[in-house]
């Protein structure tokens, strides 16, 4: 029965970095097209977010067989469950990648294209891929400092929207430019917040600690 149940735990965590992986790719694509690169890629990562969708729902699958039919408790429970709310978020992130790349190309052709936009892409890229590997490390240090970046990108989508607010002012921008520039900017945004999501529940299977659901288990 054992032996079953870490099979399956297993294929579970397999997934969901692969999950993961599928994310990175989307919004490492997305940052290509910002820069005028891998022109009508956009879908490649409408492609990707369809990916996405399908693994959610296989690894929300699994989760369900793993806690009906298994019934774990302790370690074990909280990496289940865990892994339930960060699909959840992962599955975000793709849907808000594939929003990015359909602006991705007026933004290319914009005389302001990068601003701090390019800047908050990377972090949030970065993010992505810290929370990833906090999760298949169990490295709760680079969890905890995942969380602690989003600061970072808070600080650089509003300086973006001071830029913009300059441009506007000058008329150096049109309305439709600057609507496109500050919603690209939002939804990297929302990827980072996504990404914290991610390491919170890292955390809390690691530790049996989340702050913003107040849990706190004992080990």
């Amino acid at each position: 029965m054992r032996k079953e149940f870490d099979e399956q735990l297993k294929e579970m965590q397999v997934k969901l970095i692969k999950m993961g992986s599928v994310c990175e790719e989307a919004i490492d694509l997305c940052v290509k097209m910002l820069h005028g690169e891998a022109e009508g890629s956009g879908n490649m990562v409408s492609r990707f977010e369809f990916e996405t969708d399908g693994l959610e729902r296989e690894i929300e699958s699994i989760c369900m067989k793993l806690l009906l039919l298994q019934q774990p408790v302790a370690k074990d429970l909280r990496a289940i469950s865990a892994a339930l709310r960060m699909i959840s978020d992962l599955e975000r992130i793709g849907d808000q990648a594939d929003d990015i790349a359909e602006l991705a190309p007026h933004i290319a052709r914009g005389s302001h294209s990068k601003l701090h936009i390019d800047a908050m892409a990377k972090m949030a890229s970065k993010m992505v891929t810290g929370s990833i590997d906090a999760y298949v490390k169990q490295d709760l240090a680079l969890a905890q400092d995942i969380q602690k970046q989003d600061d970072i990108v808070d600080g650089l989508f509003d300086k973006v929207k001071d830029e913009l607010m300059v441009l506007i002012e000058k008329k150096g921008v049109s309305a439709e430019e600057a609507l496109d520039y500050i919603m690209t900017a939002k939804y990297f945004e929302r990827i980072a917040d996504h990404a914290v999501n991610v390491a919170e529940w890292v955390e809390y299977s690691i530790t049996g600690f989340h702050k913003k659901y107040d849990i706190k288990e004992s080990l």
